[in-house]
């Protein structure tokens, strides 16, 4: 079994470097070419279905990966949704920053809990999609808070539209790639 995460593409919040969390910010024209821009790279891997989260700007990422691809559009999982920034939301980082540093405080969800959700997220779709290749479409601190949690080692920012993959290796994760680059 092999995983593909993709970042959804760009949305207008993005462009303007604003905290989006759990808010349902949808894509805009760069955002979804980038979704196609991630198509055109997994391509090559031979993938049998996409999810993702179950906000718009991910579902919508999904949506037209799946039909460059070709592929099923599966279920949303609520598990990929992004951090939750609580009062932080619509704020630059830098704002957030000076009211709650480290991010700690004003609602913001703890990494260990963004963390559990992931690995809870991958054992679902594990154990749906068994010796499956899955397309997974969700939000940059999940996809490398929990795949840093199966390296060791904090990975870099995920670009929108990039793509990570990870193998399932007897049992164990083993991330390949991050940001359509070999680890």
């Amino acid at each position: 079994m092999k995983l593909g995460f993709i970042r959804h593409g760009q949305t207008d919040w993005n462009a303007r470097e604003l905290l989006q969390g759990s808010s349902d910010i949808p894509l805009n024209e760069v955002g979804r070419e980038q979704a196609r821009a991630a198509a055109a790279a997994l391509k090559p891997d031979g993938w049998d279905v996409i999810v993702s989260s179950p906000l718009s700007r991910a579902r919508e990422t999904a949506g037209i990966i799946a039909q460059e691809l070709g592929i099923e559009l599966g279920r949303s999982y609520d598990e990929l949704i992004e951090r939750d920034y609580g009062q932080a939301e619509g704020m630059t980082l830098e704002e957030s920053e000076k009211r709650w540093p480290d991010k700690t405080g004003g609602g913001i969800e703890t990494l260990q809990s963004v963390v559990a959700r992931g690995r809870r997220a991958i054992d679902l779709i594990a154990a749906e999609f068994d010796g499956k290749n899955v397309a997974v479409v969700c939000h940059g601190t999940i996809i490398r808070y929990t795949l840093s949690s199966f390296t060791g080692y904090k990975l870099d920012q995920v670009r929108n539209g990039s793509v990570a993959l990870v193998d399932d290796l007897d049992g164990q994760w083993k991330v390949r790639s991050v940001n359509d680059q070999l680890l």
